[in-house]
């Protein structure tokens, strides 16, 4: 114990043990823990008292020095009582102590003949706020005197024990009158404290606010009289007098103490600890007028009801003290007109979505060039918006009429849209994508656009995002309400620009209304096509075939030096092979000869006097499902049918996919290798032991080798010249490029594989090729494409 305890215990000695002095005092903590000025020399004086009643005294039993006036309190001073009038009783507030408990405190303005004090009532005590009213001459009992959270003033704390008693007015004719003077509303002067007397007219939510890094509440009444309208404020903990008294639209008030400032022009009122009085009081009713669109010009405080017919994203800033702000911009219509609402801070997150009606309380109305009208809503921190207002109002029944023209309108309608710049809504299906593509704007600033469809049960059109709107998931199937979509005359067919102002929003699928399923909408959409039937720059088209030859991704390096991925493989149907190009993620999907596939809306393209197909990121391709598989032979069907056997003697120019069987002849092992650009795979010069690439214009440190063997294959009925390249040359050698490569390098001599070359000579062979015609030898020859076997 320390000494001022110790002195205390002294008192009472001979009362109780020190051991049981402390145990009280540690049960008093536990009573007070919820107390925060009570500090452990007050709970060992409040033992003490249990014991002992001492005379309130200091310094000297004189009378000049007794406590018994407001003027000589002094802090410290513990115990004592307390006469004076009540002139104010604020509303009880909540708090959380430091422990996490919940309790209440309320503040007593009290007055006599010398000064006047405030008295803090804590959880204990607010029962004694039902026995008690302004005006009552009241004596406080067991009251410590403490430093007020104001400078240089001085406040009584009530204990547990306190009690209050109401004494005769009569009795004490020499202390101050309670007046209670109501002030009108348009009587409020700045800086000064006043009581009215109001109807409250509007009840917005409560908001946060951050300060100095910590949150806080607010919320601002909206209270009108005879005379005018004014806001009165609340503050954090006091925004829970909403609720505890129960505070609704339209409720008398009476509000005592309420301190009046000026800001920017205007004059409201704060709550501090003054007092909310809910009662019938005289006031006269609120008339809440709704101004049309067509009236409105620059004024305050104005009421609208609008259909939402335009919604934009959220845009969030930067505020100068460092912290983050939120702006959106919505447009509402009634039966005159249209205007623009902007939304601030908590408001931008509002459950507003197109085609609500909505009222608007306590907006202004301010000039805005850049809007169509002149004119927009800016909405504040007092400004109240109600979704689907429940009130009888002719315009709302007008406005409903107008939700069902404010619907998504299908594809067929947008593509009749004959001018650019048109703000239209769709709803539909991503069909397909293409990858992010980033362009350099006149500013010097890098744009993002990026391209895809959409479709609906009426057709399918194309969309460009751009920047921000182009990284979102657009995955295919997904279904998407586009609004504020502008419309853009393309080569062939309207398009939609999706830019800034407008919005995408994903929905689920219970929210898709009759919009066909992704697998509905592609059959729709794509033509099912037989290889044989397919035409340079075809769309939409669908193509079920099977893999008859695959080789393995390589990579490559693109202009802008990132680099891609490719993989080229052979498809099949009963009417063809068309050779198709696997690009970046597609080329890494693990595929198998034999696999059959479905294809959707590959590019066909004409390139070395042949169709292919490319497959990249807007191409769907999927393993065929049983009902695709119908039509489709099997593989071996399909060999049978596409590779078609002949003699050598029987080829001709141009044969494509024939199968040949004959035996190896000559075979040419001397120059094997050939070395190549790593960048442009264009062949490379060799200038004394270096090698140089004519078409990049570099030296090659380390050239990349391509293999191949140039032979003769031949028949019963004669022979024909081939050369195997690559993987095909790999096969016959049965080693790796890169072996072979090592085996040159470490040999330093090109022909060191000529005998293994040679001895290839004889080797019964099964091929499926190509015939081409060789002009420089003015003969044709083979261009194989595929080993089906060996045999020694």
């Amino acid at each position: 114990m320390d000494n001022e305890i110790i002195e205390e215990y002294e008192k009472i000695r001979d009362k109780i043990s020190e051991e049981e002095f402390l145990e009280k005092m540690k049960e008093k903590k536990k009573d007070y823990e919820d107390i925060s000025f009570m500090s452990d020399l007050d709970i060992a004086r409040t033992v003490v008292g249990e014991y002992i009643t001492e005379k309130n005294e200091h310094r000297s039993e004189n009378e000049e020095h007794l406590m018994d006036k407001i003027s000589k309190l002094e802090s410290g001073a513990q115990n004592l009582s307390v006469i004076g009038r009540i002139m104010g009783i604020s509303n009880p507030k909540v708090f959380t102590s430091r422990k996490g408990k919940v309790g209440k405190l309320a503040n007593l303005k009290i007055a006599d003949d010398t000064g006047e004090i405030r008295a803090v009532l804590w959880t204990e005590n607010i029962k004694l706020l039902k026995q008690i009213n302004e005006g009552d001459v009241v004596q406080i009992n067991k009251v410590d005197v403490k430093d007020g959270y104001r400078p240089g003033t001085k406040e009584i704390h009530l204990t547990p024990r306190s009690t209050i008693d109401v004494l005769d007015s009569e009795d004490y004719l020499d202390l101050p009158e309670y007046e209670e003077p109501i002030t009108l509303i348009s009587d409020i002067e700045p800086d000064t404290e006043v009581n009215i007397i109001a109807r409250l007219i509007r009840l917005p939510k409560i908001r946060t606010y951050e300060k100095n890094g910590k949150e806080g509440q607010v919320a601002s009444l909206e209270l009108q009289d005879e005379t005018g309208k004014i806001s009165y404020t609340l503050w954090n903990k006091d925004t829970d007098l909403i609720n505890s008294l129960e505070l609704n639209e339209g409720d008398s008030l009476k509000i005592l103490s309420a301190s009046a400032r000026e800001r920017n022009g205007e004059i409201s009122l704060s709550h501090w600890d003054g007092r909310i009085i809910k009662g019938d009081f005289e006031v006269p009713e609120y008339e809440d007028k709704v101004l049309k669109i067509a009236e409105v010009q620059e004024m305050k405080d104005v009421s609208l009801i609008g259909l939402v017919t335009k919604i934009q994203d959220t845009i969030e800033f930067d505020r100068a003290d460092g912290s983050k702000g939120a702006v959106k911009s919505i447009e509402i219509a009634d039966d005159t007109g249209s205007i623009r609402v902007t939304l601030w801070g908590d408001d931008t997150n509002l459950e507003i979505n197109k085609g609500d009606i909505i009222k608007i309380t306590g907006g202004n109305i301010e000039f805005d060039e850049y809007t169509e009208t002149g004119y927009r809503v800016n909405t504040n921190w007092n400004t109240q918006i109600i979704t689907d207002p429940d009130e009888e109002n002719n315009l709302i029944d007008v406005l409903k009429e107008y939700q069902a023209q404010l619907g998504p309108i299908k594809v067929e309608q947008v593509q009749l849209i004959e001018e650019d710049g048109e703000e239209v809504d769709v709803l539909g299906r991503i069909i397909n994508m293409n990858d992010p593509r980033e362009f350099q704007r006149d500013d010097g600033t890098t744009g993002l656009v990026r391209s895809g469809d959409l479709a609906d049960e009426t057709g399918m059109i194309r969309l460009s995002f751009w920047d921000e709107k182009a990284q979102n998931n657009f995955e295919p199937g997904k279904a998407f309400l586009i609004e504020n979509a502008r419309t853009r005359m393309g080569l062939y067919a309207v398009e939609l620009n999706i830019g800034k102002t407008a919005r995408v929003i994903e929905l689920a699928e219970e929210d898709t209304g009759d919009l066909p399923s992704f697998t509905e909408l592609e059959d729709m959409i794509y033509t099912l096509k037989k290889i044989e039937d397919l035409e340079e720059d075809d769309v939409n088209v669908k193509v079920i075939a099977r893999i008859v030859d695959i080789q393995e991704p390589n990579e490559f390096q693109r202009q802008d030096g990132t680099p891609g991925l490719l993989r080229n493989m052979e498809i099949g149907d009963d009417t063809g092979i068309i050779r198709t190009t696997l690009w970046n993620e597609q080329a890494e999907i693990q595929y198998e000869v034999g696999d059959a596939l479905k294809i959707e809306n590959p590019r066909v393209s004409f390139r070395n006097d042949q169709l292919e197909l490319s497959i990249s990121n807007s191409t769907k391709i999927t393993k065929a499902n049983e009902d695709d598989l119908k039509d489709l032979p099997s593989f071996e069907e399909l060999e049978e049918i596409l590779y078609v056997s002949k003699n050598i003697a029987d080829l001709e120019d141009d044969d494509k996919n024939v199968k040949i069987q004959g035996n190896l002849g000559d075979t040419f092992g001397n120059n094997i290798l050939s070395a190549r650009c790593p960048n442009c795979n264009n062949r490379l010069e060799q200038l004394d032991d270096e090698y140089v690439c004519d078409y990049c214009g570099e030296d090659v440190e380390k050239p990349r080798y391509l293999l191949m063997i140039p032979a003769r294959i031949e028949d019963d009925t004669g022979d024909i010249s081939i050369t195997f390249f690559g993987k095909l040359a790999e096969k016959l050698l049965d080693m790796t490029t890169d072996e072979a490569a090592e085996i040159v390098e470490d040999s330093a001599d090109e022909g060191v594989l000529e005998g293994k070359v040679e001895n290839l000579a004889g080797l019964g062979i099964k091929i499926i090729a190509d015939v081409n015609f060789d002009e420089y030898n003015e003969e044709i020859r083979l261009n194989p494409k595929k080993i089906i076997s060996t045999e020694l």
